[in-house]
């Protein structure tokens, strides 16, 4: 669960940007992890932004703030400011290095409960969470009536769903984490699906 826990994102992101989106490299990726760095290291020195308490509001809303939503609105944040200049058009690719600072320093904390609700759970969600706004972005910028309305009630809806379903799943609910799981993962698998029916361009000959 540990290694799972490290190597999840990074592994999502190639497989990410092998669908063809955007892949962030050069000062793309150097923007997106440093930024990233600098969250999980005043996370990691500040602590809970929220104090978990038992099963109930509390832990929901810690889960929003210091688990799945929070860490990724704030690159959702970041990304919105840079987008106007054309610096990049695909948030899940920026989001997904943001988050690979923070889940290793995540671990080193995470390791001593062996949770798999935290060293599993957690980063499947936050993928998901990423990965389905970045789509519903990408039905706004359609700008066709249908998708932009899709978009911007998905948006909201990850967060709030990917924060649900870790609940759920802490409070030993499966069922109900799994049903919102599922939905908070919905959008990412259309996209990726999307994605795989594209047209590839030939390959370049020697």
């Amino acid at each position: 669960m540990k290694l799972f826990c490290l190597l999840w994102v990074p592994l999502f992101y190639f497989f990410w940007s092998s669908l063809g989106t955007e892949q962030h490299t050069g000062a793309k990726g150097i923007l997106a992890l440093s930024l990233g760095s600098a969250a999980a290291l005043a996370q990691f020195f500040l602590g809970a932004l929220v104090d978990p308490g038992g099963f109930g509001a509390e832990r929901w809303i810690s889960g929003f703030a210091d688990m799945v939503a929070l860490p990724v609105l704030l690159p959702f944040a970041v990304f919105l400011l840079i987008l106007p200049l054309g610096f990049s058009r695909d948030f899940a690719s920026f989001a997904l290095l943001w988050l690979i600072p923070d889940l290793a320093l995540r671990l080193v904390s995470w390791s001593a409960q062996n949770n798999p609700v935290l060293l599993v759970i957690v980063p499947v969600l936050r993928t998901a969470v990423a990965a389905g706004m970045s789509f519903c972005l990408n039905l706004i910028m359609t700008r066709k009536a249908p998708a932009v309305i899709a978009g911007v009630l998905g948006i909201p809806l990850m967060p709030f769903a990917g924060t649900t379903s870790y609940w759920a799943f802490f409070c030993q609910d499966p069922d109900l984490g799994a049903v919102f799981l599922a939905v908070t993962a919905a959008p990412a698998l259309c996209a990726a699906a999307y994605q795989c029916r594209q047209p590839r361009p030939p390959a370049a000959r020697l």
